[in-house]
């Protein structure tokens, strides 16, 4: 087990030496190899593909009869194009055109999701990156301790509940390593099935720092426009009152032009037909359902406006007390290095073993949570900040 963590630990060292990777760069990687990404795009532009032809003309019709009989038979030939009240074709290119728009902003919504989870996997990789590097420092004072404490054994200078101690203590490191490792293997993973089976490369241990805005009223009156999801539903709205017109406008006649002939064995009868169709059934309720498709995805947009606004004041008060806690740890963390205190002071005899692994014990945790708190603050702020994506 101790090779395999020397081994594990050596290639996160050197890996650390060569590579610098960012969460942007990765993130970058998987907007251009993610499989479902791709997928959407796809799905975007055959819907949009799709809706281009929605203006288009009905198909011709062709007719050719031929009727038996005494004088040697008829033929008839029948050509008709049929087509709707102009006016009708501007407002269907006016709807279609806002469909366009609508499909966009929703691939925009659903990539965005996407790239918000794809970034809060690169900060959990990079919580247990330093996660790693800590438990490395402790394991690498625990062997020199137990190395130290077998000497010291074997010279009579200790005894063997000290020495178990420090076997204990070793062990109990491997164990948190091991834990750690599997999560950030885990994670690993799910970056890579993100970027479509290519690896990931990201070895950060800290965190870039946040910056935080102090009026969130004034902020989200800013970027409130720019949330995808409700330009989305807004594109919606103004597509739905395009389909009133297109609705009303599909009360008016429809026409029909062509050409039609007669042939007998004697005579020969060709001409222009002209016809028109008044719906008077086919469309009827159907305004006032357009009507009510308005009305509903106004109140959807309402509610989802009301949703965000409340969802991002959240995040906010939640990030503002995340920072004044990070700012307490590191007041702590940055001007000492505890843990290499504590480990001088063991070596120099100022702290007995069980002294020195209890306040390691208190180092670790304090400093772990310090992690985690950082971890949850970078969530927090790729959240409010997820239409950046």
């Amino acid at each position: 087990m101790k090779k395999i963590i020397l081994l594990f630990l050596a290639a996160i060292t050197v890996s650390q030496l060569f590579s610098q990777e960012s969460v942007e760069r990765v993130l970058r990687d998987i907007e251009k190899n993610n499989i479902t990404l791709k997928k959407l795009r796809e799905q975007k532009e055959l819907a949009q593909a799709e809706n281009r032809t929605s203006t288009y003309l009905a198909d011709p019709e062709v007719e050719f009869g031929y009727m038996w009989g005494i004088a040697g038979g008829k033929k008839n030939v029948s050509v008709k194009q049929s087509f709707d009240f102009p006016s009708l074709y501007s407002s269907k290119r006016a709807v279609q055109v806002q469909k366009s728009t609508s499909l966009e902003y929703l691939y925009k919504a659903e990539r965005m999701e996407l790239m918000l989870s794809a970034k809060k996997l690169c900060l959990e990789l990079i919580y247990y990156n330093a996660l790693t590097s800590l438990y490395f420092r402790q394991f690498n004072n625990a062997r020199q301790i137990l190395a130290a404490h077998k000497k010291m054994l074997d010279e009579g200078q200790t005894n063997i509940l000290e020495y178990n101690k420090s076997q204990m203590n070793l062990a109990n490191i491997e164990a948190e390593l091991f834990a750690v490792e599997a999560e950030r293997v885990k994670v690993r993973a799910n970056l890579e099935t993100m970027n479509g089976g290519e690896y990931v490369f990201l070895d950060d241990t800290v965190y870039s720092a946040p910056v935080l805005f102090s009026d969130f009223e004034q902020w989200f009156s800013n970027v409130k426009q720019e949330n995808p999801a409700l330009a989305y539903l807004e594109s919606r709205v103004s597509e739905a009152e395009k389909n009133i017109v297109v609705r009303r406008r599909a009360t008016l006649p429809r026409f029909s032009v062509g050409f039609a002939g007669e042939y007998l064995k004697t005579e020969k009868l060709s001409g222009l037909t002209i016809g028109i169709t008044i719906p008077l059934w086919e469309n009827r309720g159907k305004v006032s359902m357009a009507k009510l498709e308005v009305a509903q995805i106004k109140k959807e947009l309402q509610d989802a406006r009301w949703q965000y606004y409340l969802s991002l004041k959240a995040k906010y008060t939640k990030a503002v007390g995340l920072e004044q806690v990070v700012s307490d740890y590191r007041k702590f963390f940055v001007n000492s290095r505890a843990d290499e205190l504590l480990y001088k002071a063991y070596r120099g005899g100022e702290l007995s073993l069980l002294n020195y692994l209890l306040e390691m014990e208190y180092f670790c945790s304090a400093y772990s949570r310090c992690l985690q708190a950082e971890k949850e603050l970078a969530i927090a702020v790729a959240e409010l900040e997820a239409f950046k994506l």
